[in-house]
C-alpha cells in the first residue's frame, strides 16, 4: 500500500452541498428554504413552538422537584476498596478516605462526601475507613475483620452561614444531654 492509496472508507464523508448559486441551480435563490416567513430567516429558534397552540411541553403534568439543598455522595462498596488492597493500589495501614480513594482511581471524585456499602464478599484486611455515612452491614463486616469506621459530619451548607437545621439541632442537644452528668 502506498500513501496515494490511502482512502476513506465508502459514504464516510459526504460532500456538502452548495447552495445559492442563481435560480437556474436546484438550490438557488431560496436555497431550499421556501419562500419569506420567520424560518426563511437566520437566526430562528422555534424550538417546542407549535404554531401558537399550547405546546406539549406545557401540557404535560409536573410532578415532584428537585432540592438544590441536598447533598450527593460519591458511594463505594467494601468489595471495591477490598480488590484495590489486593491489587496495591491501597495501603490497609492507613486510614482510607475520600482523598485516597480518589488517588487510587476508585471513585472520580469526593461531592458532598463519601458513603461506605456493604459488598457481597467479606473483608479480609482490618482496615480504618474515614467516611461520611455508611450502612449498617458495611459497618458490622469491617468490625467483624478487626477494623473501624470514622463518620465525620458532611459539608456544611454555606446558605446556613453556621446554623445548623432542625434535626441537626435535635441531635446536638440529645448529645449535650447524654454528655451532661446525671443530677442527685
Amino acid at each position: 500500500m502506498k500513501l496515494n492509496q490511502l482512502r476513506d472508507n465508502p459514504g464516510a464523508r459526504h460532500t456538502r452541498l452548495v447552495v445559492g448559486r442563481g435560480i437556474g441551480c436546484t438550490k438557488g435563490k431560496t436555497c431550499g428554504r421556501g419562500v419569506k416567513g420567520q424560518k426563511a430567516r437566520s437566526g430562528v429558534a422555534i424550538k417546542g413552538f407549535e404554531g401558537g397552540q399550547m405546546s406539549l411541553l406545557r401540557r404535560m403534568p409536573k410532578r415532584g422537584f428537585t432540592n438544590v439543598h441536598s447533598n450527593y455522595f460519591a458511594e463505594v462498596n467494601l468489595d471495591d476498596i477490598q480488590e484495590a488492597i489486593d491489587s496495591k493500589k491501597i495501603s490497609a495501614a492507613k486510614p482510607i478516605d475520600v482523598a485516597t480513594l480518589v488517588e487510587a482511581g476508585i471513585i472520580r471524585r469526593a461531592e458532598d462526601g463519601l458513603r461506605l456499602l456493604g459488598g457481597a464478599k467479606p473483608v479480609k484486611a482490618k482496615l480504618t475507613l474515614v467516611v461520611t455515612g455508611a450502612s449498617a452491614g458495611a459497618v458490622a463486616a469491617v468490625e467483624k475483620a478487626g477494623g473501624k469506621v470514622d463518620i465525620l459530619p458532611a459539608k456544611i451548607n454555606k446558605l446556613l452561614k453556621g446554623k445548623l437545621g432542625k434535626k441537626d439541632q435535635a441531635k446536638e442537644k440529645a448529645k449535650t444531654k447524654a454528655a451532661a452528668p446525671a443530677k442527685k
